[in-house]
């Protein structure tokens, strides 16, 4: 009998506790080709983007099965009402946008965790039918365990509200990473678009100094070289791309020359 790849990628969390640095993309284009296209290119992982992108649920599923078959760990970014379903088609790393309390991150980890015996666990629905649980075949305590302890979780801070409780929110068990969302938090600041105004950037600083104060990972958008040193500085070591950016850029290049 061949060898059976288990659908349930829990990598990304190794990789959040390991130190190094962490090169990935977001893609809310709905092409398991681009998920492939990421994965042959050398990204360290991949997040599909289901807050801002266009993928409906079927088409999220095949993009994870791309990004299993080519080897590339997947994030999916989602809302909080899709995360049921989200991990149920095999996401093995949720990013969730907008947590401003360590209360609202230890919600977010519940709804991660399946129940325990004993009381022990979250409220995450139980159901062995999906991708996740290999429609069955792994289903059972087995899955549970998996599921709880190898499932990664990054909060998305976005506010003033979530920088002012950054250290809390990361401190929360069963957050293993914290992502900058460097627009909105300019958008929540009062400066449009404009995230290298000097209060912006230093929410970003104080912000990614706490999560890495707290033991986690910090994370946050880097369009260019310039940002990833910056930002590594201040603690920063889980850095993503945008694909729609890097594609217009190469268009752009390609039809003015």
């Amino acid at each position: 009998m061949h060898e059976i790849m288990h659908p349930l990628d829990t990598r990304m969390l190794e990789m959040l506790r390991s130190g190094q640095r962490l090169h990935g993309m977001f893609n809310g284009v709905p092409s398991p080709a681009l998920v492939e296209m990421a994965a042959f290119a050398g990204f360290d992982f991949l997040v599909i983007d289901n807050e801002h992108g266009s993928a409906d649920l079927e088409s999220t599923e095949h993009m994870l099965r791309a990004a299993r078959a080519s080897g590339i760990p997947t994030v999916v970014r989602c809302l909080m009402h899709d995360i049921p379903r989200v991990l149920d088609i095999g996401a093995g790393a949720l990013q969730i946008p907008m947590i401003n309390t360590a209360e609202q991150a230890r919600d977010l980890v519940s709804r991660l965790q399946y129940p325990l015996p004993g009381g022990r666990g979250g409220q995450r629905g139980s159901a062995f039918s999906g991708r996740a649980a290999g429609y069955g075949a792994f289903g059972g305590p087995a899955h549970t365990q998996r599921s709880n302890e190898g499932i990664a979780l990054i909060a998305m801070i976005e506010t003033p509200e979530g920088v002012a409780n950054a250290h809390e929110i990361a401190s929360v068990p069963g957050v293993h990473g914290v992502f900058v969302g460097p627009n909105d938090l300019a958008h929540t600041m009062g400066f449009e678009n404009r995230w290298d105004e000097a209060p912006v950037q230093a929410a970003i600083e104080k912000t990614l100094k706490a999560v890495a104060l707290a033991g986690k990972c910090p994370g946050i958008l880097a369009l260019n070289k310039a940002d990833e040193v910056r930002y590594a500085g201040w603690g920063a070591r889980y850095f993503a791309n945008v694909s729609t950016a890097l594609i217009m850029k190469a268009f752009r290049e390609a039809a003015s020359s």
